[in-house]
């Protein structure tokens, strides 16, 4: 088994229950974390035995430009695609940071995080 990262994918997008927030957008910081076979591609140096981490980062993008009212239901989305999609997947997690949250407070940013098995 092995462990592919993508770390702080940044996307401008315009998620929250606030109609601003769908007006204004805000800054995001996307962790996706998958668990797969590496030891293919860790042979072959072939990009087509492993999961490319394009593909999963193009996952990230268009997931994020849908707009959700909650960061559960983005996280949601990027879990179901990516293991519907790469069917080498055997367990990913994402966390969804937004920066800056109007939340009335001096507040660097709020997540959540979800795991899903295959």
């Amino acid at each position: 088994m092995g462990v592919i990262k993508l770390n702080r994918v940044k996307v401008y997008a315009y998620h929250g229950c606030l109609v601003e927030e769908g007006q204004i957008g805000s800054d995001y910081l996307v962790d996706l974390k998958i668990n797969t076979d590496l030891s293919i591609p860790a042979q072959s140096d072939n990009l087509s035995d492993t999961v490319d981490y394009v593909h999963l980062n193009k996952i990230i993008k268009e997931e994020m430009a849908h707009r959700s009212k909650l960061l559960e239901h983005v996280c949601d989305r990027i879990l179901n695609r990516s293991l519907s999609e790469i069917s080498t997947i055997t367990k990913a997690k994402v966390t969804v940071r937004k920066i800056n949250p109007p939340i009335g407070g001096d507040v660097a940013s709020v997540g959540v995080s979800m795991t899903k098995k295959r």
